[in-house]
């Protein structure tokens, strides 16, 4: 594929609401160079790591393969890649894991067919081979989007062409995959030759699947940016208000209104967490159903795995967390810690190196108004919490009044 054709297709990925992740390993790396040289670039790449050793695939994947070389370790990877572009991601912008793997033409003699395979969520693994003893070479290609995960593999013709060669032709098949990925149109011209047929396959998923796969733990979490402001902040700071929202209120819509207008810049969002830390997670058609409200309502819902702040901190990094006064006292009672006041110290210290703050709005507890100045914060954490001030917002209607009120 020429210079010109690859520039217009890397200008046209840039151009789309895609950001991504890269793990590469084996071959390939020739696209990153492509894809950093073409303005725009940090409009699409969110990260590109390439984990050549077996420690940095063991990290990458929190587990060693049984297998480099295989179908299971290019999925797993593709999907490390994509859960990682999730939390890096901005909402409003479509998410792409891309992975590639394979082994290409080096200084040693290799038996057997080269061989690679493309699967997108980002996934790169080595494989290395005893001279004396028969391998077929893969390389594994895979892009995995939310609804979409799509599996590439071509048998390189042996001795054809020389490593920078067989570098540029999975270079030029992976920014084709990341383009079908992004739904973008291209002029492809393939550099195989008759006999290196790609072996491709594809499998879709449905919102329930993919909901499903959030019980499940295999997904970190699902965006819906049903947003309808006239600006949207493309700050990569999230401004959370976290909750079973059955049902949302207009105090809830008024309470992240006033912690927006408080935080210099920050994109505003509800979060639900699919699991609960003492009761049975949310069904499918418990998230449907009350992912409508917000939809209703166009204000932007993620759909999280993690009940616990201090895990939400870690899924959220950098972000501001809009509570009531009566959680931010559970936060600070070493009670919930197991009574263990440092431990109680120590998560929190955790949320605030992750670079996160708690917005304080004041709430009725057992009929007294309470604010943030009415807890004994402890000293090291001051600059943790925030305070609403009441005079900028107070409603004392709850979710549990409006369900009684409902019959719910």
């Amino acid at each position: 594929m020429g210079d010109g054709l690859i520039r217009a297709m890397v200008e046209a990925i840039h151009a789309s609401p895609y950001q991504a992740v890269f793990y590469l390993s084996g071959g390939a790396s020739q696209s990153l160079g492509h894809l950093m040289s073409v303005p725009g670039a940090s409009n699409t790449v969110l990260e590109a790591v390439v984990p050549y050793s077996r420690i940095s695939m063991l990290q990458l994947l929190n587990k060693l393969p049984t297998q480099f070389a295989s179908k299971q370790t290019a999925e797993d990877m593709a999907l490390s890649a994509y859960n990682r572009a999730l939390k890096l991601s901005s909402p409003g912008f479509s998410v792409l894991g891309v992975g590639f793997t394979g082994s290409l033409a080096s200084t040693r003699p290799k038996q057997g067919d080269h061989r690679y395979y493309k699967s997108l969520v980002i996934l790169l693994t080595i494989f290395t081979s005893n001279v004396n003893i028969l391998k077929i070479y893969r390389f594994y290609l895979s892009t995995r989007t939310s609804d979409r995960l799509w599996v590439s593999g071509v048998t390189l013709s042996k001795g054809l062409r020389t490593r920078e060669q067989e570098d540029t032709v999975s270079s030029c098949f992976l920014l084709k995959a990341v383009g079908d990925a992004c739904k973008v149109s291209s002029t492809f011209v393939s550099e195989l030759t008759e006999t290196e047929v790609p072996d491709e396959r594809e499998k879709l998923f449905s919102e329930d699947e993919e909901l499903q796969q959030l019980i499940d733990g295999e997904i970190c979490m699902k965006v819906y940016p049903f947003s309808n402001e006239s600006h949207v902040s493309t700050s990569e700071k999230k401004i959370i208000l976290s909750g079973s929202f059955n049902p949302l209120h207009d105090g809830h819509l008024r309470l992240l209104e006033v912690a927006t207008s408080i935080c210099d810049d920050g994109y505003p969002c509800f979060e639900i967490s699919a699991i609960n830390a003492d009761k049975p997670p949310l069904t499918v058609s418990q998230i449907k159903e009350r992912v409508k409200q917000f939809e209703k309502a166009g204000k932007t819902v993620i759909i999280s795995s993690q009940p616990y702040f201090y895990k939400k901190a870690e899924l959220f990094p950098g972000s501001a967390f809009v509570i009531g006064a009566d959680t931010a006292a559970r936060l600070i009672n070493p009670k919930y810690y197991g009574g263990d006041h440092n431990k109680m110290l120590e998560i929190l210290n955790g949320c605030q190196k992750l670079g996160c703050t708690f917005l304080v709005g004041g709430r009725n507890v057992d009929g007294i108004f309470k604010v943030l100045e009415d807890l004994e914060v402890p000293a090291e954490l001051k600059d943790l919490f925030i305070s609403i001030p009441e005079e900028r917002f107070r409603v004392d209607v709850s979710s549990t009044e409006l369900r009684k009120k409902l019959g719910m």
